[in-house]
């Protein structure tokens, strides 16, 4: 009976000092937070714009009004960038590629020249050009 009331009276306590302790951070961090706001309206004055400079923004041209000529090229530079990325990206994996495809054919043309090696020195039987090469068809 008395370890129970020994572990329930320091559970208590632990609560207890738990619920202080979370109050004195509760009142600490309300100075905190309102040198946060303050940090905040700069930062938003920062990123958003003014409301007459952000009308005046929207106003400018409506979805269906012609584009400018500056706003036209400006686009046509960025297809034209894009479609050379494209192009020497392509070109980069195609040479990647026939390099591939030519260190493969070397190979199998070095394994090739081996393996007809060796069998013409296994078949060799001493005359020179050997006799399975010069024989007569009788």
């Amino acid at each position: 009976m008395s370890w129970r009331r020994v572990i329930l009276l320091s559970s208590l306590l632990a609560l207890v000092l738990l619920c202080m302790l979370q109050e004195g951070t509760s009142a600490s961090v309300g100075s905190r937070q309102a040198a946060a706001e303050g940090v905040q309206e700069g930062v938003k004055q920062k990123i958003f714009m003014q409301e007459s400079d952000a009308s005046n923004f929207l106003k400018r041209r409506g979805k269906r009004s012609p584009k400018s000529r500056d706003e036209v090229n400006a686009e046509n530079r960025q297809k034209l960038r894009d479609d050379e990325l494209r192009r020497e990206y392509y070109e980069e994996q195609r040479n990647e590629f026939e390099n591939f495809v030519e260190e493969q054919r070397d190979e199998q043309e070095e394994r090739t020249r081996e393996a007809v090696e060796q069998w013409r020195q296994w078949h060799y039987d001493g005359l020179y050009p050997s006799y399975l090469y010069n024989r007569q068809n009788i």
